[in-house]
């Protein structure tokens, strides 16, 4: 019997560690949804605040669904089953819609094609709630661009081959606003290429309160000189033209409309006789009548404010804002419901907060302040007398919501657990949705009401969490580099069997670009982080760094690389990475690596330039390479042009230093990449193959800035990962 028990209670100790054993991170869960977080996607709070709308695919269909937020609780308002027109032989899928102001009806988005990175050309359906009635937008066999219903829902306007139009619903009779639109020359009511990348935004126009008025761009692109990229796949490849301004050369003249659709009149804003200018918002205040417009010296160094009479065209500057570097371009500029004041976000304290002005530019008062950034203006509510927002108070690597009094006083922290908060607030300020992560916790979506009590969860994601802790899933450790130049931000991901008596090879992830941010408390299962907790599970640490000229810390922290970008960044990440050598034994000083993507593929390349006595291999992916290369906006807004700043051009260039690189390095590059070109690889290989540097390299036929369809990304993700595991 003794046996026996002696026998049972060692097959226990056997069997207890093989139950538990947990499993490692494959490469294959990369991609195969393993470790997929649900989400609540497409949520618009509706006219009255008690719900929201969102799609929901089902059996095939998809749904517009209208959710009780209080007990969760739907009803259907309408399917793709529900859209059929006469002559239309496929099903309307619903990609994206918008309900008219009075929500009668909805205009649904369909057939889809991507152009860059925002703009895309679509076809348009418009269903009607009450007589179930589906209607095309236009009668045009062509696609259309950002089209959108007027306030009362009786109109709508759109963008069609470089021209604006607007269409009565009623009676299908269409007008055309514009007719000089033409490819590669003149854009009415949509972005140029540049404006679109780097100022945000697509769609470049927008309805009068009151429905009356259309406000517009218009781009003359005739001067901007055109860029070629080569569609590889037939005998003779074709080629894409568009028009790409490289910084120092010529952006298109800007100009803003107004048409008044009673009058079929367009009246033209006075924003001043200099062309080379930039108009980087424009919004119609509470009046009718009255266009704010933004404009911006070519340095983006000066911003005037300006309130235009929409229907003489006369201007007046109400606020004028400057900067010994550049001014970040944002959409917090709000007219209050009193028509007497307005909300602006700004860094003038040294910090990112909010402002109360009237309409002739006083300052009212600044309302919140403190060594730290509201993030994300969500409103104010004039009923209740509070502002509310997101900012970094707690630290720069967390968000939370606050609120605060109109005049600053009684500020209340409205979450409470440790990492990032993303806040989708209702247009009545009664609901909000918080979802929620941290760097260990999937992300929660929870609806509250406004007080911050809890009214039910949306998605707790408690199946990821089950998931999780069935694999040995690598965590973050939140570090501090305190060096001589600024204690820096950082974070270190160890193997799951780290052993602190071994030594381990480091792979650092740079990004490093102005205002960016990687380390965050937060949680991601995206491509990227999973690839990274793979490398640790194969015996890799994995590390990233927020340099100096990151944002979250203030404006003197961001601001400093102004006119030297690639120059304090790169120091920073060699300085990182010889403290954390220094300062960890099982870090493996002979084995340090570093690998970005854009931004982080010219610091990567730089830093084994110049750091290669610390970093052994490195891989760039889609990197700039000499900012001569890069578009007007972004460049010059911290560089000034190549006439005015040649040494900081020089220094902050990969091709200056490409005879210096020593160890592993691999360049890779996409050969359709509209945004970083193809150029800028091409150009560093041939200093490289003049430097007589040893290099690999890697291109993808017609992919873009991400390199992705199919199975590039897969491809790609192995590739660096064979790297890796050979070169480091």
């Amino acid at each position: 019997m003794k046996k026996l028990l002696l026998l049972a209670i060692i097959f226990g100790w056997i069997l207890q560690p093989l139950s538990a054993q947990t499993q490692e991170v494959q490469f294959n869960h990369i991609f195969d949804n393993t470790f997929r977080a649900e989400s609540i996607q497409n949520v618009n709070w509706m006219q009255d605040g008690r719900y929201y709308s969102t799609l929901k695919r089902v059996n095939g269909d998809i749904e517009i669904r209208k959710y009780d937020i209080t007990t969760g609780d739907y009803e259907v308002l309408m399917s793709t089953s529900d859209l059929k027109v006469p002559g239309r032989d496929k099903p309307i899928i619903i990609q994206d819609y918008q309900f008219s102001a009075d929500e009668s009806k909805v205009l649904i988005k369909t057939d889809v094609e991507s152009i860059w990175r925002r703009s895309t050309r679509e076809n348009y359906f418009i269903y009607d709630f009450e007589t179930g009635r589906t209607q095309k937008l236009t009668q045009s066999d062509q696609k259309q661009q950002y089209a959108q219903l007027s306030p009362s829902g009786e109109k709508a306007a759109f963008v069609q081959e470089n021209n604006l139009y607007w269409v009565n619903l009623s009676t299908g009779e269409e007008t055309a606003i514009t007719t000089d639109g033409e490819f590669n020359k003149i854009i009415n009511g949509a972005a140029d290429w540049v404006y679109e990348e780097e100022f945000g935004f697509a769609k470049a126009w927008s309805w009068s309160p009151d429905g009356e008025k259309i406000a517009f761009y218009r781009f003359d692109e005739s001067d901007v000189k055109e860029f070629f990229m080569t569609e590889w796949g037939e005998l003779y490849p074709g080629l894409t033209r568009f028009k790409y301004p490289k910084a120092g050369e010529e952006n298109s003249v800007v100009k803003i409309g107004v048409y008044d659709l009673d009058e079929d009149n367009t009246v033209w804003m006075d924003i001043g006789s200099e062309n080379d200018q930039y108009i980087p918002r424009i919004n119609w205040t509470k009046d009718p009548e009255t266009l704010a417009i933004r404009r911006m010296n070519r340095l983006q160094n000066k911003q005037d404010l300006m309130l235009a009479n929409a229907n003489t065209g006369d201007t007046e500057i109400i606020k004028t804002e400057e900067s010994d570097a550049w001014i970040d371009v944002h959409d917090d500029l709000i007219f209050l419901k009193n028509g007497e004041e307005f909300v602006y976000t700004s860094e003038e304290s040294g910090y990112n907060h909010i402002y109360l002005y009237n309409l002739d530019g006083e300052l009212i008062r600044q309302v919140t302040q403190g060594d730290w950034e509201v993030t994300n203006y969500l409103g104010y509510n004039e009923q209740t007398d509070r502002f509310y927002f997101v900012s970094t108070e707690e630290s720069p690597l967390e968000r939370h919501l606050y609120s605060i009094k109109r005049d600053g006083s009684d500020k209340r922290k409205m979450t409470d657990s440790e990492g990032w908060h993303s806040i989708n607030m209702s247009r009545d300020f009664k609901y909000y949705i918080n979802t929620s992560s941290s760097s260990g916790t999937p992300p929660q979506y929870t609806l509250h009401k406004i007080n911050g009590a809890q009214v039910r969860v949306l998605e707790d994601n408690d199946e990821l969490s089950d998931t999780l802790a069935e694999y040995d899933f690598p965590g973050k450790e939140f570090i501090k580099i305190p060096l001589p130049q600024a204690t820096l931000n950082g974070y270190m991901i160890k193997p799951h069997n780290f052993d602190a008596s071994k030594e381990y090879p480091v792979l650092f992830y740079v990004y490093g670009g102005p205002g960016s941010q990687t380390v965050q408390k937060n949680f991601s299962t995206s491509q990227r982080p999973l690839w990274h907790r793979y490398l640790a599970s194969q015996g890799y640490i994995i590390v990233s760094v927020d340099n100096r000229g990151t944002g979250a810390r203030g404006r003197d922290f961001e601001k400093q690389i102004y006119k030297k970008l690639g120059q304090y960044e790169v120091e920073d990440q060699i300085d990182a990475a010889k403290y954390l050598t220094e300062e960890y034994d099982f870090i493996d000083e002979n084995r340090v690596g570093i690998w970005g993507w854009s931004y982080g593929g010219y610091m990567s390349t730089l830093a084994l330039a110049q750091g290669n006595d610390i970093f052994s291999t490195a891989i760039a992916v889609a990197p700039v390479t000499s900012w001569k290369y890069y578009d007007t906006i972004y460049t010059e807004r911290f560089m000034q042009t190549p006439e005015q700043n040649p040494e900081g051009y020089s220094k902050g260039s990969p091709l200056t230093y490409a005879n210096q690189i020593t160890g592993n390095y691999l360049l890779v590059h996409g050969t359709g990449d509209d945004n970083v070109h193809f150029q800028n690889t091409v150009e560093m290989i041939d200093r490289l193959v003049s430097a007589n540097v040893q290099f690999e390299t890697m291109f993808y036929p017609n992919r873009n800035h991400g390199i992705y369809g199919g199975n590039t990304r897969e491809h790609l993700y192995r590739m660096l990962t064979d790297y890796i595991l050979e070169n480091l």
